[in-house]
């Protein structure tokens, strides 16, 4: 399982996504965000290389705060082929210099994801080593692999929608949205979903979908 350290990075993840967001076609400011760590959780890799982590930020620079999902991994030497999904090189203070990419473009993630919507992988909670994150929810009544291979990440003003074979589509919600109260409902089409909570400016706690699979159906 991932260890988390606790020490430095320079820059930090927060100033990293400030100059990444607003070349994102999802991005809904109007100028420089100004982003506050909101929730999220992480993935492990089978092979303990590459780090996960499913990252919620809130952009309190509009007239309303908006919240985005935020998927990154962090690796130790560039992703071959991956040049146009770095979002920035950190120093770290354990483990050096670390590559953080768009977790979309990497397949270790994309696998790890596609493994928790199977019930195959656990939501780990995002700063405590070892502990699984029990508010992470998840479903899956899809008949075999989600994906056979690499899908393919494409960004559009509503999220990224990773378009795998046989017709399925898993899509991320990368501006999210609070769940109504009661039960959790999914798009009539949909074969699997992630949902999780996050922090809203005055504390309070928010629920809600942070990615829907759709099998042999357009997203």
């Amino acid at each position: 399982m991932a260890v988390i350290h606790r020490t430095d990075l320079n820059p930090t993840k927060v100033e990293l996504l400030t100059a990444w967001l607003p070349s994102r076609p999802w991005y809904r400011g109007a100028g420089a965000p100004e982003l506050t760590r909101a929730g999220g959780f992480r993935l492990d890799d089978p092979q303990g290389d590459v780090g996960i982590e499913f990252l919620v930020v809130t952009d309190g620079s509009g007239a309303e705060a908006t919240a985005y999902l935020v998927p990154l991994t962090y690796r130790g030497a560039p992703l071959d082929g991956a040049a146009h999904a770095l979002v920035g090189v950190m120093e770290h203070g354990v483990l050096g210099r670390r590559w953080a990419y768009d977790a979309c473009h990497d397949p270790v993630a994309v696998a790890q994801l596609a493994a928790l919507i199977e019930g195959r992988a656990e939501a780990q909670d995002q700063n405590v080593s070892h502990v699984p994150d029990r508010d992470v929810a998840r479903s899956f009544t899809g008949d075999g692999p989600v994906f056979a291979g690499a899908p393919t990440a494409v960004d559009d003003r509503e999220g990224t929608a990773l378009a795998g074979p046989r017709g399925a589509v898993l899509r991320l919600h990368r501006t999210l949205r609070p769940a109504p109260q009661g039960p959790l409902e999914l798009p009539r089409n949909a074969t699997g979903h992630v949902s999780g909570p996050w922090r809203t400016p005055d504390g309070t706690r928010a629920d809600g979908l942070l990615a829907v699979l759709y099998t042999n159906a357009r997203a």
